[in-house]
């Protein structure tokens, strides 16, 4: 039974779908804790609706990011975690702290990476004049959003598309993807070994 500690910013819905996603496939996994750097993140209710233990570690009460990482990182290790997961986590971490979770700490980034890293990215597609956009799962590096790819999906983007809608069409992709890959972690089928990702389908 392996443990997952999600961390989250706001509303968590790719930490909602991979909760749903274990409940319903009876994994062998259990959610250890969900994290939020911010005590108003709506996550943590529905972690808590859940009976999934909830922490908030503020980073505006740290005066620097490697003070707020080193707090994070405690806490995240008082679940004693087999995988880590970014869900809309709104933070750029140092390079220790990524280096601490090397190959068991996953993000989801709403694009075909390596199109588009950082924020704005439906703006930067819709600008860019693509025809298809979508969802990338990875493994964190210390490199923002350069993380060996374990797993995309893509979806058009269509003539009439704002933010709005391109951003709900790779939204619904991003819940069917993170459970799908963090299923193939803690079922040992999804490894990560000198940079190169390896993933057994049996």
């Amino acid at each position: 039974m392996k443990n997952i500690v999600i961390l989250i910013s706001g509303r968590g819905s790719n930490m909602e779908a991979i909760v749903r996603a274990l409940q319903a496939e009876r994994w062998p996994a259990r959610i250890a804790a969900v994290i939020s750097n911010r005590a108003d993140a709506a996550g943590l209710a529905f972690a808590a609706g859940h009976g999934i233990p909830t922490a908030v570690v503020p980073n505006k009460e740290y005066a620097s990011r490697e003070a707020f990482d080193a707090a994070l990182q405690a806490e995240i290790d008082r679940y004693a975690p087999d995988l880590v997961v970014l869900a809309g986590f709104m933070r750029i971490l140092t390079a220790p702290f990524v280096a601490h979770y090397a190959g068991r700490m996953l993000n989801i980034h709403p694009s075909l990476l390596p199109l588009f890293p950082g924020l704005g990215t439906h703006a930067q597609a819709l600008a860019a004049g693509v025809r298809e956009h979508g969802a990338t799962v990875h493994f964190v590096t210390a490199e923002l959003d350069h993380g060996p790819t374990v797993l995309q999906a893509a979806v058009p983007v269509l003539p009439d598309d704002t933010v709005e809608t391109l951003s709900a069409r790779v939204l619904e992709q991003e819940h069917v993807i993170y459970p799908r890959a963090v299923r193939w972690f803690v079922e040992d089928r999804l490894t990560m070994a000198r940079g190169a990702v390896q993933v057994n389908h049996q």
